[in-house]
């Protein structure tokens, strides 16, 4: 048995002792609890069901691979591996696609390569920026994002030069 089985059953039952010690219905409130949460998801469903359509759109019209074309030759000239080009594209999109462009990444060049250990880093330091915002913002009923996509992109465009310059120095 794994210490952290251990920890996650000692937490759970901790919280039922507390509350029967409390008094609490527990059956009822977790009920209750399961309600909230369907009504949550059902509420997020049509932004998740968007930020979905419109990955899949994006992957399958070929747009990524035309943007990869035209960013090549820019990105040959200031350093950046065109291998990880890809990657960088897809993950503010779709985590389950990244992890398809990572692995073919890790299949081509190996995990200790150069190229291998930037996306390594790149996928443990970036976020899938629009799924994430579909999710949260939908579970609240905020429309407006304002300047958070800005924001995100920003900072998944600083993680990639962090990955980038971390790998140089340090492999």
């Amino acid at each position: 048995m794994n210490v952290s089985d251990l920890i996650l059953s000692m937490v759970i039952g901790s919280i039922l002792f507390y509350g029967i010690y409390k008094k609490v219905d527990i059956y009822t409130v977790f009920i209750d609890g399961a309600m909230e949460g369907a009504k949550a998801a059902l509420r997020i469903f049509p932004y998740i069901l968007a930020v979905i359509f419109a990955i899949n759109m994006f992957i399958q019209s070929g747009a990524e691979n035309f943007i990869v074309s035209i960013l090549t030759p820019v990105t040959t000239l200031i350093g950046f591996p065109p291998e990880l080009l890809s990657l960088s594209i897809v993950k503010p999109l779709s985590g389950g696609g990244s992890l398809g462009v990572y692995q073919s990444i890790l299949d081509n060049y190996g995990p200790d390569s150069y190229i291998g250990r930037s996306a390594s880093v790149l996928m443990g330091s970036s976020e899938t920026i629009f799924y994430t915002v579909a999710v949260y913002f939908g579970a609240v009923g905020i429309k407006n994002i304002r300047h958070t996509v800005k924001v995100g992109l920003i900072a998944h465009c600083a993680s990639i030069i962090a990955a980038l310059v971390v790998c140089k120095f340090m492999f």
